[in-house]
């Protein structure tokens, strides 16, 4: 029986387009002039200072640090004082209206109905706990944080490595056999799954020949009934 869903985002709840056509040229673009502006702001500080030990430069100037975090925007680089840099960037557009958070539209009805029959909801995303938190508190639906129970993002891991899932289990404090990851990309649904997790793979287009999980087209395909044994 599932007792707690945790869903990516990226792909699965929202249109991978809205992050790669709004979300990163918006973080890109106001990137260096934020750093710039706030370098001495304690959270963006406290930041810095985890990107200086990432990269091993202790004394890595502010200058430096722009440079190194366009560079991992090139490489897409799943690193954590980034992410959490482009949320704090990206609150500014959500506040001042320059854009909303996707959802595909059979996200939210779903959400809903397992909420309704006690399943508990989190997210597990790349992104930071912050940028989840404002997608979803400024998405297409309006304010739908009052759904989740939690989020989690590279704090606990990476998410193609199993122990990640491992760390989500013990915080959610739930077997894994309870638990169902909803993903579109397959090696982070084979994490889980050794993980001893259930599985969903969410897929907006074509089926994924390599993956093993079981795949559907949209939210209101999933049924949780096939996991009740």
């Amino acid at each position: 029986m599932i007792r707690a869903i945790v869903t990516d985002i990226e792909g699965t709840t929202s249109d991978i387009r809205f992050v790669h056509n709004v979300l990163f040229p918006f973080a890109r673009e106001n990137m260096a002039a934020f750093i710039v502006a706030f370098q001495h702001r304690e959270d963006v500080a406290g930041r810095l200072s985890d990107l200086r030990d990432e990269i091993a430069r202790p004394q890595a100037t502010v200058e430096d640090l722009i440079a190194v975090l366009f560079g991992f925007m090139d490489e897409d680089r799943k690193s954590t004082a980034l992410k959490a840099l482009q949320g704090m960037i990206w609150r500014d557009g959500y506040v001042n209206g320059s854009f909303t958070g996707h959802l595909y539209p059979d996200v939210l009805p779903a959400f809903k109905t397992w909420k309704e029959q006690g399943i508990d909801l989190y997210v597990y995303s790349s992104g930071s706990v912050a940028a989840q938190k404002l997608l979803f508190g400024y998405s297409d639906a309006g304010d739908i944080t009052p759904l989740f129970s939690g989020y989690f993002d590279t704090h606990v891991g990476a998410k193609r490595e199993t122990p990640s899932y491992r760390n989500i289990a013990g915080k959610i404090a739930l077997p894994a056999g309870e638990l169902l990851f909803l993903s579109d990309i397959h090696q982070e649904l084979d994490a889980a799954q050794e993980a001893g997790w259930n599985t969903v793979q969410l897929l907006r287009g074509e089926a994924d020949a390599e993956s093993r999980h079981r795949q559907v087209n949209r939210f209101d395909q999933i049924n949780l009934e096939l996991f009740s044994s």
